[in-house]
This record gives structure tokens, sequence and C-alpha cells, in this order.
């Protein structure tokens, strides 16, 4: 006899998301689909999120290149002068950094590879960027189908050069910068860790801060799993981003997508190695499609000797603190994300 299980939505998690309780979404069946669904979803989620640090956070764009010359623009969040926060002593002594230099996070937005930009997700830095009194970069990285991998990474992996090679002017400290990715952007983050280490960056990243991130093309759930009635990640939108990303949109079967061979910048979870690479923080809900994949990668980093953070957050679902802010969980795993932000 099958186990009872025992998931179930948090309380006030479900209080706060009643009135949604009864909507069922369409089931997309293409990338394009799935794009459009979910600009939807993000920017009706967002509209309704409050913002009341926008005030105290100054936004400037600036152009840049990606690793093939394709321009891009980079969002430039920084706190007011007031609220900016400057490296200590220790570290000013041990980076030979100045009195003005500054910490910076690079900031990966998220969207399932496919949809998501900087504005829909311009709240979300704010609030980070207010919070920590820290430098955020936002780059417009490119998005699949029509840009598959490499593409969104290289174009990350450039708007992290640009901020390091202009750290002068921008006033940021290059031995402090830290990049923050959400969902799919939490993947490109992981993907971006492992090739600024096989490029031997110097100095390295200072840490990779993981939200619920999208790591592995292998992941599915089958029909008797118990989170299947629970996920707002589901599996169809999970291969859907995947293919698309990977260069394979519109393959019919719906069989394991990864027959051949996938770069491990790629899909962060197929690395053979992890050791070497920076600090990792990392969060998921405990009724997130991404779960067992976080798990089990926080499991091989803390094999690999890297230093590892991770809080699993029972009763919640993906990208759920935006749906539900005002709950004791998202006010805890806003916590834990700022407090990791400002050890950058």
């Amino acid at each position: 006899m099958a186990p009872v299980s025992t998931l179930r939505l948090d309380r006030d998690y479900q209080a706060a998301t009643a009135a949604y309780a009864g909507i069922v979404p369409p089931v997309p069946n293409s990338a394009a689909s799935l794009r459009k669904l979910n600009n939807a979803a993000i920017t009706a989620v967002m509209r309704a999120f409050l913002c009341p640090e926008a005030s105290s956070v100054e936004e400037t764009i600036l152009p840049y290149q990606s690793l093939d010359g394709t321009p891009l623009t980079l969002h430039h969040f920084r706190p007011r002068q007031s609220e900016q926060k400057p490296a200590p002593p220790t570290a000013r002594r041990n980076n030979n950094s100045s009195n003005n230099t500054r910490p910076a996070v690079l900031y990966l937005h998220g969207g399932g590879f496919v949809s998501g930009s900087v504005d829909a997700f311009r709240k979300d830095i704010i609030r980070y960027c207010a919070a920590t009194g820290t430098d955020f970069f936002a780059p417009g990285y490119r998005l699949a189908p029509e840009h598959p991998y490499p593409a969104p990474l290289d174009d990350a992996y450039a708007a992290l050069c640009h901020v390091r090679d202009r750290a002068g002017e921008l006033g940021i400290d290059r031995a402090r910068v830290a990049v923050m990715g959400i969902s799919a952007g939490g993947g490109l983050a992981a993907g971006l860790a492992l090739r600024c280490r096989t490029e031997e960056m110097a100095p390295p990243l200072r840490k990779v801060v993981l939200v619920y991130p999208m790591l592995d093309d292998r992941t599915r759930l089958v029909e008797t799993d118990p989170l299947v009635p629970l996920v707002t990640w589901t599996d169809v939108k999970n291969m859907l981003g995947w293919r698309a990303y990977l260069g394979r949109d519109g393959l019919a079967s719906t069989e394991n997508l990864v027959a051949g061979e996938v770069e491990e910048e790629a899909a962060p979870a197929r690395a053979g190695k992890l050791d070497g690479l920076p600090p990792v923080y990392l969060d998921v809900g405990g009724l997130d499609l991404f779960k067992g994949e976080s798990v089990r990668f926080v499991q091989r980093l803390a094999e690999a000797s890297v230093d590892v953070e991770f809080h699993l957050y029972p009763g919640v679902p993906h990208a759920w603190e935006w749906m539900a802010p005002g709950v004791e969980v998202t006010k805890r795993a806003v916590e834990n994300r700022v407090r990791a932000l400002k050890d950058v």
C-alpha cells in the first residue's frame, strides 16, 4: 500500500491565496504559449506586489554587449546616497579597496528561460537593493526559444564581466561581487558560477544566491506523485522551458528530452564536479517541483566542501512569496536572503 502523503499547503499561505484557489490555469503546449501565460501571471502578481522602497533606489540603464557582439541593456539599481553600504575596513585592507567602493550583486530574473524581464521583476530587485544597501545589476538577457543556450548564459557572463571591468567608474569592489538568480535565473546563476570557475576568474565570485533554482533538465513528476496537485510550476511547463533553452523546442515526444549531450553549464545539476565553487545560498519551497533537484544539488555541494546554506520551506510552492508577501514563511525567507546578500 502506498504511504499516505503528509504534503499540504502552509496554513497562512493557503488563507492568503484563497481567492485564487479555484482558478485552473490553461495548460501550455508550446514555448510561445508558456511565455504568454508566464508573462501574464508575472504581470498580474507584480502589479499587486507593493514596493514601498522604490523611492530609496535609483535606476540607470547601461549599454553593454554580449559575447557575440549583440547589444543589450544592463539595469543598475543603486541605493540613494544615505542608504549605500560601504566596504568594511577589513575588506578594504584585504582587497585593496578604496573607501568609496561598494559590493554588488548581479541579479538574473526568472521566467522558465522563455519569459520574464527586468521590468517585470523590478520590484523584487528594488526590495533587495534597498534592504541590503547594495548595488544590483540586472541584465536584460535574451530568451529561448529564439535564443537558446548558450546565449542567455553568455549574456549573463558578459554582464558580469562588464561590471567587473568597469568597477572603478561604477564605484564597485571587484572582490565583492555576487550573483543572485531566481528560478530559471537561478539555473543561469549556477551555470555562471561553473563558467567563472572554468575561466579561473580572479578575484572569484563572492557568493551565489539561488532562489528555487531551475537546475536539472531531467526532473519529471509521475502522475501519482503527491506533489502533482500542489505544484504551481508544473511538469509540462518545466519540460517546455527546458526544451526551448536546450534548442529542442517543438519536439513532439514527451519522453526524456535529454537524449544526447547536455553541457553542465546549461544544466548545472549535471556538473561532474562542484568543488571550487564560491559559497552558495539556496532556498526552495517544500511543494516546489525543484525541491528534489535542489536537495540533491545542496548535498553534492556539501560533499564537495563548498560552503553552503540551505533552507527548505514546508507548505509553499514555486514563487510563493509574491502571492503571499505578508505571511510568516515569506518574511523568514526574505530575511534569510537579505542576510545572505549582506554578507557579500
